[in-house]
C-alpha cells in the first residue's frame, strides 16, 4: 500500500516531468532548431542516464556495483529504454539478493 505522501511525489514528480516537456514543445513548436541544438536535445537521454546511475560509482555495495557492471554492459549494446529497464531490474534484484 502506498502512504499518501509517496503517492503525492509521484504524482508531482510526474507533473514536473511532463509539463516541462509539454512546455518544451509549444516553446519550439514554430523554430527550426540548429544542428547544435539538435545534438543537444539527442544527447540530453544519456546525461539523465548517467545522473541516474552516478551514485552508483561512488558506493561500496557489492549490489550497487554489480548493477552498474550490468547497466554499462547493456548501455553498450542496446538503446535506452532497454538499458534502463535491465539497469533497474538488476539493481532490484541484487539489492534483494546480496546485502
Amino acid at each position: 500500500m502506498l502512504h499518501a505522501q509517496t503517492l503525492l511525489t509521484i504524482v508531482l514528480m510526474l507533473a514536473a516531468t511532463y509539463s516541462t516537456r509539454g512546455l518544451g514543445y509549444v516553446a519550439l513548436r514554430n523554430r527550426r532548431l540548429s544542428p547544435r541544438a539538435r545534438a543537444l536535445l539527442h544527447a540530453a537521454p544519456g546525461c539523465v542516464l548517467i545522473s541516474v546511475i552516478a551514485p552508483f560509482f561512488v558506493t561500496s555495495s557489492p549490489a550497487g556495483l554489480l548493477a552498474l557492471g550490468a547497466t554499462v554492459a547493456a548501455s553498450i549494446r542496446l538503446p535506452m529504454l532497454p538499458t534502463v529497464l535491465i539497469g533497474v531490474a538488476a539493481a532490484a534484484v541484487l539489492r534483494a539478493v546480496l546485502p
